[in-house]
């Protein structure tokens, strides 16, 4: 005699999955008879509008509050590059310089930055608190001034 090939395991998952399967039926005619009890919706309450903040709202903007725009201030991406000349040669004050290990600083007179400087960069001998004229690079550790000049 052969053994029968439905399992008691096999038996309870399936009458769980039609279980689940009539009570999803269930909801979605409920679901259904809700619409259309609530009657149809006009196409004036089905709409979103976003204010001014970017909140999504269901009241139409204040035509008051709007703003015009000009269609050439619209940039999608990088914005275009400055063209205008930039002032390259700088005015500044030597405010350390060691000799020995061939290095110092710069102070910047218009930004007040401290700027790097090495021997090698410079075309006279330098010390503390000459006026030098110079041009600034990006170096390895950050902005390093180049051609370096005494101003009488």
């Amino acid at each position: 005699m052969a053994k029968s090939q439905q399992s008691f395991n096999k038996k309870e998952k399936e009458k769980k999955r039609r279980k689940k399967r009539k009570e999803k039926e269930e909801r979605r005619v409920l679901r259904k008879a809700e619409k259309l009890e609530a009657g149809p919706k006009s196409f004036e309450d089905m709409l979103s509008y976003v204010d001014e903040n970017g909140n999504i709202t269901s009241t139409p903007p204040d035509p008051s509050k709007k703003k015009e725009i000009k269609v050439e201030d619209i940039h999608i991406g990088v914005p275009p590059k400055d063209d205008s000349p930039v002032e390259t040669i700088r005015n500044g004050q030597v405010k350390f310089f060691n000799e020995e290990k061939g290095y110092g600083f710069i102070i910047d007179m218009t930004t007040k930055d401290s700027i790097f400087v090495h021997a090698n960069d410079t075309s006279d001998l330098l010390q503390s608190n000459d006026k030098v004229t110079f041009e600034v690079e990006n170096g390895f550790k950050g902005p390093k001034a180049v051609n370096v000049r005494l101003v009488e």
